[in-house]
């Protein structure tokens, strides 16, 4: 990021964690109640699901809707979340296991939108594991222990009839798919869950693909809209506009026209070539949800995932969590519809 805010942001966090100054957060939101000049928004991992993020900031999409907004990659959910908490970071796009653990630990954060509740993750295996039975103590590559990631793998484990104590299997946290990839592709880890840009990447290379994604169809809560509470009730105003500005990227990189320019802003963020954005592109149009409204279903999901290491997260009121007004304000009014998309921006 070529502005000073991100290094400033990301100190503010590191020193906090370091600190160990998580019980202080919540008197910290307090601090930066004033109106900042802009809104961070935290996202902990690259895949095609986060380009309405990307896309609402370079069409122009916040500026239409009167916020200037400044997405800052911070990579792990559980330090996304203590930025949160700090204040550091305003507008959250994670998934809800982080979120849920957070808020057993005593912070308000509300889910206001869901961008994706489906699976989206393909079980992509070593050429030497040939049948579920054969993931026994083996190991996975997933981006951070509670993560999205870590919850699609636990998905795939209970399809299976697998549980991760009882047959030793191992998570290693090594990254955000990219970085899995090249993990399971060294043989340092035996098995990741990733999207089909990745599954693509690594069959070419001789991995095996034990399970697809349209197999599994337990609900989740991936990339979220997670706002602190006291931004929801002293600023209603901003969270709306962050999420319409999301929402007309939503619709604007789902509209046929403009595919060139996301097949564009993929491979750029993405890293990958020409046909590996068309594998993003399909990855986008398969895992985003059209209306993103979260999920109870998929929040109670991660709860119960979540509860054997922290039981605290057992306690937690998953519906108290997320606050659905907004969304039901925007759809109640056919907001999605009426965008009006301008020319796209090459």
């Amino acid at each position: 990021m070529r502005s000073s805010y991100r290094p400033r942001i990301v100190r503010l966090v590191l020193v906090a964690i370091v600190l160990g100054a998580w019980p202080f957060f919540h008197i910290l939101p307090v601090i930066a109640a004033a109106a900042p000049a802009k809104y961070a928004v935290g996202y902990a991992t690259f895949t095609a699901r986060i380009v309405p993020l990307w896309l609402a900031q370079e069409q122009g999409f916040f500026t239409k809707y009167g916020i200037d907004v400044e997405p800052i990659f911070i990579r792990g959910a559980p330090t996304l979340v203590a930025g949160l908490a700090a204040g550091s970071i305003h507008i959250g796009r994670t998934g809800g296991s982080a979120m849920l653990a957070a808020v057993a630990a005593g912070h308000d954060f509300k889910v206001l939108a869901a961008f994706n509740t489906r699976n989206t993750y393909d079980l992509v295996v070593r050429p030497n594991i040939k049948r579920a039975e054969d993931l026994r103590g083996k190991t996975f590559a997933v981006t951070s222990i509670g993560g999205t990631s870590w919850m699609g793998v636990l998905l795939w484990l209970e399809h299976f009839g697998l549980d991760q104590q009882r047959d030793n299997i191992r998570f290693q946290v090594i990254g955000d798919q990219a970085v899995q990839v090249q993990c399971v592709e060294n043989g340092l880890c035996d098995a990741a869950a990733v999207d089909g840009v990745f599954t693509k990447q690594l069959k070419q290379k001789g991995m095996t693909v034990l399970g697809e994604y349209t197999d599994l169809k337990s609900l989740l809560i991936g990339q979220s809209m997670v706002v602190p509470n006291a931004m929801l009730q002293q600023r209603p105003d901003v969270a709306e506009s962050y999420l319409k500005g999301e929402i007309e990227a939503l619709v604007f990189s789902l509209a046929p026209k403009n595919k060139p320019v996301v097949l564009k802003a993929l491979a750029r963020w993405l890293k990958v070539d020409a046909s590996g954005a068309e594998d993003a592109y399909l990855d986008l149009v398969r895992g985003v949800d059209r209306k993103p409204f979260a999920s109870l279903e998929g929040l109670r999901n991660a709860q119960r995932f979540l509860r054997s290491r922290n039981p605290k997260v057992g306690d937690v009121k998953a519906e108290d969590v997320i606050d659905s007004r907004l969304m039901r304000k925007l759809d109640e009014t056919g907001f999605s519809t009426r965008c009006t998309l301008p020319t796209a921006q090459a």
